[in-house]
């Protein structure tokens, strides 16, 4: 199948093109470039005022349209997918939350079959060998120190299929799931910790050379505190170093404007991945939902953890889709367009080892068209429309 694509390019290994040509045989990238110098400019379709961008990767989902990938069948699932696809996600791991056992093997098992489907990246276990102490929307209960042979049988169970684990730094037995990890290509990732500066530098030097990511970093953390630097000091240092890739959830409740731009200008786009964590809700209305074992209430777009007596509950999860983080972004925290879609695509797709997430010859064509305002017009996966 071949295909042609005109539009501002954002995303090209050149920089932006403002009138750019991307064209696309058999699922792969053959040509990228100004329009004035591509070599059959009879065969172009008209200029146009839409943007053309690489498929967007989001490193961090709980799921979407009404279900949740820790608690949904196989159906379920994949409608959650399809919905983020349809959303310019061309790329997603499916994240599951911290649950007995028997859950978490079961639903990595069901999740493992939309990834050999190609509907999802990987699997991504959000627990259960974080600190409860900063849980967040996650159930206590169900949170375990580190334990190697229940990762190892998750694993199995997910037939070679979990690509990320997201655990705390001060977890027992660390070291060992750190090399259970590594040779099992599942990318480590500090979080849900209450860990202090030292002891995060120290794990994140014990994974050096090869990636690592900080989840959704503040969030279920301890805050910067210039006497008690915590975990958000060593990542960005690492970041800054270019030893760590850092998540943000950059959708107006999880973090402020200022602090989006100031990771930003801090560490760069090459060591942020900006993410949706979000859950079942996302692009659904207000009501009740469930993230895991918890229930859910979604009140003007914000979802918290329900409470006996309506108060308040812990953020839980995000229900904007990564396309939405994306233009927030760029929007509310003013960070450039280009830097912000590289964030989406390109880092992303360096950590987990993708021929994708740019416009690039040879790149995979998951491709993302929009206008001009960021609303999503053409998904296409492997150069094929609406898949």
């Amino acid at each position: 199948m071949t295909g042609i694509l005109r539009g501002r390019l954002v995303g090209a290994a050149t920089g932006d093109i403002a009138d750019g040509v991307v064209e696309f045989v058999d699922g792969r990238i053959t040509w990228v470039g100004a329009a004035a110098d591509h070599p059959a400019p009879e065969r172009l379709p008209d200029a146009g005022p839409d943007l053309v961008l690489p498929g967007l990767i989001d490193l961090h989902c709980h799921g979407g349209a009404g279900f949740g990938f820790p608690n949904a069948d196989a159906a379920g699932a994949r409608v959650a997918a399809a919905h983020h696809r349809g959303q310019g996600s061309t790329g997603l791991l499916g994240s599951l939350v911290s649950a007995p056992p028997e859950v978490l093997v079961e639903q990595a098992a069901m999740l493992a079959d939309l990834v050999e489907d190609g509907v999802l990246l990987g699997v991504h276990l959000e627990g259960p060998f974080i600190n409860a102490t900063r849980c967040g929307a996650q159930d206590p209960a169900a949170i375990i120190p580190g334990d190697p042979a229940l990762f190892e049988r998750i694993v199995a169970a997910a037939r070679g299929t979990v690509r990320s684990m997201t655990l705390a730094p001060e977890t027992a037995q660390f070291d060992e799931l750190l090399a259970a990890m590594r040779r099992h290509g599942v990318l480590p990732s500090l979080g849900h910790t209450d860990a202090d500066a030292a002891t995060t530098a120290a794990r994140i030097r014990a994974a050096a050379g090869a990636p690592i990511t900080a989840t959704h970093l503040f969030n279920g953390m301890p805050g910067l505190h210039h006497r008690s630097p915590g975990p958000v000091a060593a990542c960005l240092a690492a970041a800054g170093r270019g030893d760590m890739v850092v998540e943000l959830i950059a959708d107006g409740v999880h973090l402020a404007p200022a602090t989006v731009a100031m990771v930003f200008d801090t560490v760069g786009p090459d060591q942020i991945a900006l993410v949706s964590d979000a859950m079942a809700a996302a692009g659904m209305s207000d009501g009740d939902y469930r993230l895991g074992a918890l229930e859910v209430r979604v009140r003007d777009r914000v979802a918290r953890l329900a409470t006996v007596d309506g108060s308040p509950g812990a953020i839980a999860g995000g229900t904007a889709r990564l396309l939405d983080v994306l233009r927030w972004t760029v929007r509310e925290a003013g960070v450039p367009l280009g830097a912000a879609v590289t964030a989406a695509t390109r880092t992303p797709a360096r950590v987990l080892g993708l021929d994708r997430g740019t416009l690039t010859v040879g790149a995979r064509a998951d491709l993302l068209v929009t206008d001009q305002s960021l609303q999503p017009r053409r998904v296409f996966v492997a150069g094929t429309e609406g898949s």
